[in-house]
């Protein structure tokens, strides 16, 4: 385990289990699911997060990722935690980096390579010199 932790927001169960399992394969980063954006909110205050993957419209309740997003990066203590969106939809992410995400992913991707390297800059193990 390489220590990485993921906060995974708004997506369903089967969802999740394929992004935790894609993240662990990987990287050896350990995921925690929060269902919306109140719960991600008190996860990320009460605990540290190299990543937060938002779901474009929440499973749980059908509301907007883009708001939870909108919500990460307005609270001064969890604005430096990096965010993406996951979607297929290049308009989705174009405004969910105006809101201050990085660039994201849709889950079709999800098992590419280009995925991968598109999490590496946040998950990957840091190296230590001997």
């Amino acid at each position: 385990m390489s220590g990485r932790r993921v906060l995974s927001v708004g997506n369903c169960a089967f969802d999740n289990g394929n992004i935790a399992r894609f993240v662990q394969e990987q990287f050896g980063a350990e995921v925690v699911a929060a269902a919306g954006l109140d719960e991600a909110v008190q996860q990320l205050r009460s605990s540290s997060f190299d990543l937060v993957l938002v779901n474009r419209i929440l499973d749980a309740d059908g509301s907007s990722g883009h708001e939870v997003i909108r919500r990460i990066k307005s609270e001064p203590d969890l604005q430096a935690v990096p965010v993406m969106l996951i979607s297929n939809f290049a308009d989705a992410q174009d405004q969910a980096v105006a809101l201050g995400a990085v660039r994201g992913f849709g889950k079709s991707a999800l098992n590419c390579p280009e995925t991968a390297e598109l999490l590496r800059p946040f998950l990957a193990a840091v190296e230590r010199a001997c």
